[in-house]
């Protein structure tokens, strides 16, 4: 069973590109996969029904890819508000159960964050709670032109305080001939500060992706291998 949960750094960060492109592209190398979205707030309405943006988007790169949710709540706030004004509570015990009733109906299941580590669920309850409880190791999505180097050395070193696996970084929006050397350095700087790898660096995405261009950017710009720590075999050819 290959297991990750995905977290951004920022509501800005393009998180659900790497969940919809790594799921896709294990699915077309030939493992069964899924994506579970513990929480997501504002989500769209329509027909009387409530429907997860991010989970459509993988639908739409992907529709054989299957997808869970637990709470889909309509306010675009923090989960912690977003649920209070639907009258709910975000309940650990649920997402625990809901998650280990799909845990082995795949080979491949990607936990998709909400919108990074300290994001509060709950009372004493954040998202980087979730990941300890889930007990998977952690993939981060940083943007070149939107994520400090400061906020992403932050975020790792807290993380790996909380003693959180980290799986590695994967970094967007990274223009092929930028000037500025913060951007340069980038990959340079988080792996000599924190001991973390990069394993993917990518330009910038769109939502309307051709979803063939998506799996191929993350085949050649991401290392697979790595991000699952598996070796695999059609990747040998």
């Amino acid at each position: 069973m290959l297991e990750l949960f995905v977290t951004g750094a920022d509501k800005n960060s393009d998180k659900i590109f790497i969940t919809a492109g790594l799921t896709a592209t294990m699915q077309s190398l030939g493992y069964s996969s899924a994506v579970y979205k513990p929480v997501e707030t504002g989500v769209i309405e329509k027909n009387g029904f409530v429907q997860s943006h991010d989970l459509a988007f993988v639908k739409f790169i992907d529709p054989y890819i299957k997808t869970y949710y637990s709470y889909l709540l309509k306010d675009y706030s923090t989960p912690l508000i977003a649920a209070a004004k639907e009258g709910l509570t975000i309940d650990k015990d649920k997402i625990l159960a809901d998650f280990q009733k799909i845990q082995d109906m795949n080979e491949c299941l990607i936990v998709d964050g909400i919108s990074g580590l300290t994001v509060p669920l709950n009372k004493d309850f954040l998202e980087e709670d979730m990941v300890k409880i889930l007990n998977l190791p952690l993939l981060l999505v940083i943007s070149a032109l939107k994520t400090p180097i400061d906020n992403t050395l932050l975020i790792i070193n807290h993380a790996k305080e909380r003693n959180i696996t980290f799986r590695g970084v994967i970094i967007t929006d990274f223009p092929e001939n930028s000037c500025d050397a913060n951007i340069k350095l980038m990959p340079r700087l988080i792996e000599e500060y924190t001991d973390v790898k990069i394993l993917g660096i990518l330009s910038q995405f769109d939502r309307n992706i051709n979803p063939n261009d998506l799996i191929t950017e993350v085949l050649n710009g991401v290392d697979i291998e790595a991000v699952f720590n598996i070796k695999i075999a059609k990747l040998q050819l």
